[in-house]
C-alpha cells in the first residue's frame, strides 16, 4: 500500500472519530448545534438517535483503523469500510446535506482510488 493511501484512510478514521464525538457527546452542545444547524430543542429531542448514529461512524472508523493496522492484508478491509462510509457520504448528501458528500464520501472516494492505484 502506498504511504499516500495509508494517509487516507487513516484521515477517514479521524474524521469519522470526530464525527463520532460531535455525535455522541457534542450534540447537545453549542458546538454541536452549529456544525449540524440544530435548535437546542431538536438538539435536546434527538440526543439518544445521534448518539446512535455515532456509534455507527466510531465502528466505521474502527474498521478502518484495522484495516491499516493488519497492513497489507488489511486493504481488503480497508476497501470495504471505505465503500461503506462512501455509500453513507451518498446517501447522507442525497438525503440530509450536500456538505457530507465532501465531508465524507469524497475523501472515501480518494481513499478508494489510491487504493486501487496501489
Amino acid at each position: 500500500m502506498s504511504l499516500a493511501a495509508a494517509i487516507v484512510v487513516g484521515l477517514v478514521g479521524l474524521i469519522h472519530v470526530y464525527i463520532l464525538v460531535l455525535e455522541m457527546v457534542l450534540w447537545d452542545t453549542p458546538k454541536g448545534h452549529k456544525a449540524f444547524g440544530l435548535t437546542p430543542e431538536f438538539a435536546a429531542a434527538s440526543k439518544v438517535l445521534a448518539a446512535n448514529q455515532g456509534l455507527y461512524n466510531g465502528f466505521l472508523a474502527a474498521g478502518l483503523f484495522w484495516g491499516l493496522w493488519l497492513g497489507a492484508a488489511g486493504r481488503p478491509v480497508q476497501v470495504f469500510f471505505l465503500l461503506c462510509v462512501l455509500v453513507a457520504g451518498l446517501y447522507g448528501a442525497a438525503t440530509a446535506s450536500r456538505r457530507i458528500l465532501y465531508v465524507q464520501a469524497l475523501p472515501a472516494a480518494l481513499g478508494l482510488a489510491l487504493l486501487a492505484l496501489a
